[in-house]
């Protein structure tokens, strides 16, 4: 498969995927309803969406490419006015986090170049500004007092976090979809929230990937979200979902 994609090169790649990705499947849909819908987002913070995090380097284009920073406020400011929950999904390390004795490749890197790293979960010394603190114009959505922020996931899921429970005690069942990494994170609680027994729509312009030799992050996302998704939406699309409810 590195091969293949390396033969087709990112620009070809991209292109096939989008072309998979709109192929004539069906195309469920999902409708937005107060009480029982709500916007997750996941990992809005600086190591990712920030040109001074840590993975800016490979995700940069992406994100300015789609406008993701514009488009995930877009999706926190939509949600605030129209009364929707929010709910984000954070991703930090800890001291301890670094005592694991085997790794996947993605956690492997995130770890030797320091990403999310926290200095313990009882303390915030050092935490504001940092790569695992938010994005500064997202802090007045997400500290407003209102908004769930999780417990951490600590690979790519929320299975290793509280998300799934903090939905169902909130009585949602239908999820607005967005962050970051398109194919780590934000597609891995997609599949999580799937198998849960939600409905989930992702916003495929309200999040970004790494785009390397080894292939196109984002352009594998796309054709997983188009083949699991209830919908996948574009950010203009989702706020007037939201805002139709």
């Amino acid at each position: 498969m590195k091969t293949i994609i390396k033969t087709l090169g990112a620009a070809a790649s991209l292109a096939a995927a989008i072309s998979i990705a709109l192929a004539d499947l069906p195309n469920p849909g999902m409708q937005i309803e107060k009480g029982n819908t709500a916007l997750v987002v996941t990992d809005p913070q600086n190591d990712f969406l920030s040109p001074k995090g840590v993975t800016w380097g490979v995700v940069g284009k992406n994100v300015e490419a789609n406008h993701t920073v514009e488009n995930i406020e877009a999706l926190f400011k939509t949600a605030k006015t129209e009364g929707i929950p929010v709910f984000v999904s954070p991703h930090y390390y800890y001291p301890h986090d670094h005592g694991w004795k085997f790794e996947g490749a993605l956690e492997a890197l995130m770890h030797k170049i320091g990403m999310f790293n926290r200095k313990g979960p009882l303390t915030i010394e050092g935490f504001s500004g940092s790569g695992a603190d938010w994005l500064e114009r997202y802090k007045p959505y997400i500290n407003d007092g209102h908004t769930t922020v999780t417990s951490p996931h600590k690979v790519y899921g929320p299975e290793t976090n509280d998300l799934v429970l903090q939905l169902r005690k909130q009585g949602i069942d239908k999820v607005v979809l967005a962050g970051m990494s398109a194919n780590l994170c934000t597609e891995s609680h997609m599949r999580e929230l799937l198998e849960q027994g939600f409905e989930v729509a992702v916003v495929s312009d309200a999040t970004a990937a790494a785009q390397v030799e080894e292939g196109d992050g984002y352009a594998a996302a796309l054709v997983n979200f188009r083949y699991m998704a209830n919908m996948v939406w574009t950010t203009e699309q989702a706020v007037k979902a939201m805002r139709a409810k």
